[in-house]
């Protein structure tokens, strides 16, 4: 017996208008009727069971339909949960009921916001259990513990929104402790013993990481407040270098705040408020602090050296800036390597000469201690060059150097350092270059026959005569000997000069403006660049 009645179909036949439908007929299609529902129904659960979904939709019905080729339900498309009534009089039977809308009510509706597209973006919760002051976070109003009575918000659409407060960042108390010590050690007592203990500490204990935010924050406010105190900017950055030193910190997160401070320190106008504080010294300390913060973290962040010599290149343009700030940023770029200095220090360098020049005389600048700064600029430049062109000069090979026993050709004889000899031995012939070889072999025979004291007084025929004869009187082993011997100091002569000159054609075709940038730095410092040179170097160029 099929569990559809014969009553149904007999509704639904007069819904598609057969009115006369007879019962036998009804109860003979009742059993197929349900037959086809359940092949439906099963269909329709595989489809919502392949969706990964638990609750069977008007979708799935409709993709149950197509799989059995049957024109699918119109009107049935909404996801929500459909509303049926039970019709009056039958027990079993039910219909949706279709709310009347009045098409007026609908034009004059308000419309919906229109849909966000669909997007996913990614932001910082937390770093190393700080939260980021950004938009996606929990504003700071929020962070404070909310009253009872503001547990619960409302949205827009009336439902209630939990307020989860950020993680708090719990340190231990060895940890607060340490922290607060270090800070008092370098506020109050920067030259003590304990402090240098605290730089070691900082430089090498392993479980200090939690305290880097502190530090950094601690190291930011006391910089920006204490520009008049130099023993605590000092002390401020030795602390940086200590905690750059510790290599069981993960740092490279902080520095975005550390370089605003350590650049501070580099460039700033005034350090310190007396005249016997070397704020010279602290610039000094701070160019070596940021070369070692690039070397380390420049593959980590691309741009951190670029904009970092930006700001100092931008400082040591500024004719407005003060000469300490001038001397800040020299040492920095300076610090920064040979090619920095070569590619943004010197082609600006004749140029800040003109302006710096009149500064270091006394008949132009009568303020004495305007008058240091300008010469330690002056030797802040001179040092940077310096040690751009030893590094330049560094790449040229290294040609051997004359010997102690040099020969020197004269109009009438040749010289060497070995004047208890009359003839140069065949050992001394093969170590000299071949140059040297050949003004010794043309030269030995006009010694030999000028040496002799008759042999000057003589007439021109003897003089011819005894020639003759000395040549006569070789053997013809002898002359073979000479041959061969010319011939191999020929050929070593040839290579040695071949390599010589390709080595000097390679060397002037790579580094030709080498010669040229000791020039122009010659003709601004003079004299006190060669220092800089080695003597191997300066036989070359000078």
């Amino acid at each position: 017996m099929s569990i559809v009645p014969k009553e149904n179909i007999e509704v639904i036949a007069q819904s598609i208008g057969i009115n006369n439908l007879s019962p036998d007929v009804a109860l003979a299609v009742a059993p197929d009727v349900e037959y086809r529902m359940r092949q439906i129904m099963q269909e329709a659960i595989k489809c919502m069971r392949h969706s990964r979904r638990t609750t069977l939709t008007a979708d799935d019905v409709d993709a149950a339909l197509n799989l059995k080729n049957v024109e699918p339900i119109y009107g049935f498309a909404s996801g929500g949960p459909l509303r049926f009534k039970r019709a009056v009089g039958h027990r079993d039977l039910f219909y949706i009921d279709d709310k009347d809308v009045d098409l007026k009510d609908v034009i004059e509706a308000s419309l919906p916001k229109a849909p966000l597209d669909t997007a996913i973006t990614c932001h910082w919760l937390a770093i190393e259990g700080v939260q980021p002051a950004i938009p996606e976070n929990a504003p700071v109003e929020v962070i404070s513990a909310p009253s009872d009575s503001k547990k619960h918000e409302q949205k827009d659409d009336n439902l209630p929104v939990d307020i989860k407060l950020p993680v708090k960042h719990v340190l231990s108390r060895e940890l607060q402790l340490y922290f607060d010590k270090v800070a008092e050690l370098t506020l109050n007592q920067s030259d003590s013993v304990l402090f240098k203990e605290a730089l070691v500490s900082l430089a090498t204990d392993s479980g200090l990481h939690p305290l880097v935010p502190y530090f950094t924050c601690f190291i930011a406010d006391e910089v920006s407040h204490g520009l008049n105190n130099f023993p605590l900017l000092f002390a401020l950055m030795r602390v940086v270098r200590s905690l750059l030193q510790n290599p069981h910190i993960h740092i490279e997160p902080y520095l975005h705040q550390l370089m605003p401070s350590i650049v501070t320190c580099l460039v700033a106008k005034r350090l310190g408020s007396r005249l016997a504080d070397n704020h010279w010294e602290l610039r000094d300390f701070t160019a070596n602090l940021v070369a070692s913060i690039c070397k380390r973290f420049g593959h980590v962040y691309s741009n951190l050296q670029s904009r970092l010599t930006k700001t100092l290149l931008n400082a040591f343009l500024d004719p407005k800036k003060a000469m300490t700030q001038h001397y800040g940023a020299i040492q920095g770029l300076g610090a920064l390597g040979p090619n920095v200095v070569r590619l943004l220090l010197l082609p600006n360098l004749e140029t800040y000469m003109r302006l710096l020049e009149p500064e270091m005389l006394l008949e132009k600048q009568k303020n004495e201690m305007k008058r240091h700064e300008a010469w330690r600029v002056y030797g802040a430049l001179l040092r940077a060059a310096g040690q751009c062109i030893y590094d330049r000069l560094k790449m040229f090979p290294a040609f051997p150097s004359p010997r102690p026993n040099a020969v020197w050709k004269t109009n009438a004889r040749v010289l060497t350092s070995s004047t208890h000899k009359r003839k140069a031995s065949l050992e001394q012939l093969e170590e000299q270059p071949p140059l040297k070889k050949t003004a010794t072999d043309g030269e030995v025979g006009v010694a030999m026959t000028n040496s002799s004291p008759s042999h000057k007084q003589g007439e021109p025929g003897t003089h011819a005569s005894s020639a003759d004869s000395i040549i006569g009187s070789s053997s013809s082993s002898g002359q073979m000997k000479n041959e061969n011997l010319s011939d191999v100091r020929r050929n070593r002569g040839d290579t040695q000069a071949l390599k010589t000159s390709a080595a000097l054609a390679q060397v002037w075709k790579d580094e030709l403006n080498s010669g040229r940038i000791l020039v122009s730095l010659f003709e601004l410092f003079g004299e006190g660049i060669l220092s800089f040179i080695q003597a191997r170097e300066m036989y070359m160029f000078l």
